[in-house]
């Protein structure tokens, strides 16, 4: 790690420490909670290395090795990093329920489960693919959600509330991306090989959606709820059913970013 910080993430760990600040004034009960994992730290990385590695320990992976490897991932991929202050800026630009930097960092298991994932899937890029396996296992046991370590997943998503979601072997998912609960993107039955889906840019998929097979959702296409996509999406098109079929298109060119699921 260099240690500079972009003036954007700058302000974004300026923020979350004000917050934890007010907060362990305001809330005496979780004031030894916010300094451990904010406050007494120097940087963001640490606070996040020293969050994930708490939030995953159990009696057979202990705190303490847990942060080892963290930390070794984050100082020989910087970019992990880059992207945990994105995902940040993602859910506190687009859900409602959240207004500060703060509170995906510390309460949010899709935020926990997706930086978990890039520690996972930085080890199966270094063939380190055992421990991989193991850390995918204690994210699925510890968040409900279940991304396979060599899945390829961009910057600057958002998985809302995020219980119950599949991201299988050889999902690709792009930036900006939006995905709510209970999303599966699988397989369509025992072939190997490339088999699941690609998801573009700025796409923007519905609470319990199923994406199955090698196929491409197009830049800014968006998945209604409930849907069984079997087919490419075009770029720009909104898709809905069992088995899905273009219904319309969204309101914006990146619905992603809207969180707007109506059609125009």
């Amino acid at each position: 790690m260099t240690g500079q910080l972009s003036p954007q993430q700058r302000e974004t760990w300026d923020c979350i420490r004000a917050e934890a600040s007010r907060e362990a004034e305001h809330e005496p009960l979780l004031a030894s909670f916010l300094h451990a994992t904010i406050l007494n730290h120097d940087n963001f990385s640490s606070a996040l290395a020293f969050h994930l590695c708490n939030l995953l320990s159990s009696t057979t992976s202990l705190a303490l090795s847990l942060r080892e490897v963290i930390d070794e991932a984050y100082a020989m991929d910087p970019t992990i990093v880059d992207a945990a202050f994105y995902d940040v800026a993602a859910i506190r630009d687009r859900d409602s329920a959240c207004g500060e930097c703060g509170t995906p960092f510390l309460y949010y298991k899709g935020y926990h489960a997706l930086q978990s994932y890039r520690i996972a899937h930085w080890l199966w890029t270094q063939e380190r693919r055992e421990l991989a396996l193991f850390l995918q296992s204690s994210i699925s046991n510890s968040f409900a959600v279940d991304i396979h370590p060599a899945a390829k997943i961009g910057y600057g998503l958002m998985l809302d509330h995020a219980t119950g979601i599949v991201i299988g072997e050889t999902s690709v998912i792009g930036n900006n991306v939006s995905i709510m609960q209970s999303v599966t993107l699988g397989g369509t039955g025992k072939d190997t090989g490339d088999r699941h889906p690609k998801i573009a840019d700025g796409v923007l998929i519905g609470a319990g959606s199923k994406i199955l097979g090698n196929i491409t959702i197009g830049e800014g296409a968006q998945v209604c709820a409930g849907s069984v996509v079997l087919k490419d999406v075009p770029p720009h098109s909104s898709v809905a059913g069992v088995p899905a079929t273009v219904v319309g298109k969204p309101n914006e060119d990146m619905p992603s970013l809207s969180m707007n699921q109506q059609l125009s």
